[in-house]
């Protein structure tokens, strides 16, 4: 498996938290309050697993590997990814400042938390189509046979190192039981951890 490969399969977990999370926004503007429990796991798995981990992986590792094959980091897409993982940051920020209020049956918050939810849905749905398509793609054009291997091995240093070996397991199971609360469809889950993201074979 490619790093690419890797990359892409923890986006289709990362859609299934955006799943789960339209979920929880759309619950709390009908019923006028926020469901903590569901709301915290929700902001956790972003917080951790989508960007500690996976946008970790693309900004410590496969876009400095990019930039050392003459692909520009500023003007160029790299330059457009990194400042959507800010704007992304930004929601996430606007999300947990509301969450407490949202949770008691504030308005105002419950408003801003689904507008920071909603936002952060459709910047990053998007901001994965265009890694996807374009960003990816044009990795696996310049890198050599050695550069990927070199990068694997850096992406399970970030796992082991810096998230701790088992977390990315933790996570897994804890976007399952969110999906399954939801009803949706987590077949994401069961091949991203069968490929597993950092699987130590």
């Amino acid at each position: 498996m490619t790093p690419v490969e890797i990359l892409m399969q923890e986006h289709r977990v990362i859609e299934v938290v955006l799943e789960c999370l339209e979920k929880i926004a759309q619950n709390a503007e009908e019923n006028g309050r926020l469901d903590r429990e569901p709301a915290e796991q929700a902001l956790d798995l972003i917080r951790n697993f989508a960007d500690r981990c996976h946008h970790g992986k693309e900004e410590h590792r496969l876009f400095p590997a990019m930039v050392k094959r003459g692909i520009p980091d500023e003007g160029g897409p790299i330059g457009v990814m990194l400042i959507e993982h800010d704007m992304g940051r930004n929601h996430v920020r606007q999300m947990a400042e509301c969450l407490d209020k949202a949770v008691s049956g504030d308005q105002a918050a419950v408003e801003t938390f689904t507008a920071g939810a909603f936002n952060f849905i459709e910047l990053l749905s998007a901001h994965i189509q265009k890694e996807d398509r374009i960003l990816f793609p044009m990795a696996d054009r310049v890198f050599s046979d050695d550069d990927q291997a070199k990068l694997i091995a850096e992406f399970n240093h970030v796992e082991s190192a810096h998230m701790g070996e088992g977390t990315h397991e933790k996570y897994l199971k804890l976007v399952g039981e969110l999906a399954a609360k939801y009803n949706i469809s987590s077949s994401a889950i069961d091949h991203a951890s069968k490929g597993g993201c950092c699987h130590h074979h």
